[in-house]
């Protein structure tokens, strides 16, 4: 799809559906050196990705906000996550001054299984962080650390959304799948978690969680794409409980982080044949309705 074409697919998109715009609830913007990184870290096809995976958004900090606004984005996320410990409040606190100067970038903020983690993150929803991001993968730490039950009591009493990434795709950890995290909902039942890339390629058994506890939510990112069906295909088989979670399913796209146009995710979705409503629920609804957007 040309950069014309994609432009184009992505208006007529959200005019066919009536939407003024689309909440995207999984975006990356991080420091530039620590994007920078992330981005040679994938371009290079290290361990943890497994595969070729090119960049089409290696843009500065600013061409990428205006690209995601030209796409009629209304609401994004800056998602964070620490790879190692003490790094975590230091990505909290450069979230926070994004947001602040991006009045439409819902504050997110992070956290690692660190000594002082309840404190951060204690300090970040004080300083109004609307959403968390968490990546077991990359931090290669289990929910369940001792270091973070005060964490959890805080964001479920919160009642803030947490995005985690805890899926086996596109490589299995030591603590991913969804043993650790149905571990953590035992222990903590009423968190809102948002379930990264429905949980690839675990997708059965995260929706079997997401039928178990009515507050966990899942995202799309990445999901249905022809990159992502070629590695980790959505079973056949699990399409129709699709419409079942229709109510709790959020579109993401991983922008900028994406080896195809920001349009491919839209009609990746579309192709799903699930209705118009189904779409509108996921692209906009849903958040709206989970971070209070009019």
């Amino acid at each position: 799809m040309s950069d014309v074409a994609e432009d184009d697919y992505v208006a007529d998109f959200r005019t066919r559906l009536g939407l003024s715009g689309i909440i995207d609830i999984h975006t990356h913007f991080m420091p530039e050196q620590v994007m920078r990184k992330v981005w040679d870290y994938f371009e290079s096809a290290g361990p943890l990705i497994g595969r070729t995976w090119p960049i089409a958004y290696r843009d500065e900090e600013q061409v990428r906000l205006k690209t995601l606004r030209g796409f009629g984005v209304r609401a994004f996320t800056s998602m964070v996550y620490p790879h190692k410990a003490d790094m975590a409040a230091w990505l909290n606190q450069w979230s926070a001054e994004f947001a602040a100067r991006t009045p439409d970038c819902l504050h997110t903020a992070t956290f690692y299984p660190d000594a002082g983690a309840a404190g951060y993150v204690a300090e970040a929803l004080a300083a109004g962080a609307r959403i968390f991001k968490v990546h077991i993968q990359v931090g290669q730490f289990s929910p369940v650390d001792p270091l973070l039950t005060e964490v959890w009591g805080l964001i479920q009493e919160a009642g803030t959304p947490v995005v985690v990434h805890c899926g086996s795709g596109p490589t299995a950890g030591k603590f991913t799948g969804p043993g650790p995290i149905a571990a953590l909902l035992e222990r903590f039942p009423r968190l809102r978690l948002i379930i990264a890339h429905m949980g690839a390629p675990e997708y059965s058994e995260f929706l079997d969680i997401a039928a178990a506890y009515d507050g966990v939510l899942l995202d799309t990112t990445m999901n249905f794409t022809d990159f992502f069906e070629s590695a980790d295909p959505f079973p056949v088989s699990e399409r129709g409980r699709l419409r079942e979670f229709g109510d709790r399913i959020l579109f993401g796209s991983d922008f900028p982080n994406i080896p195809y146009s920001y349009g491919h995710a839209l009609e990746s979705l579309e192709r799903l044949e699930l209705g118009d409503d189904w779409l509108r629920q996921v692209c906009y609804g849903n958040a709206a309705r989970e971070f209070g957007i009019a």
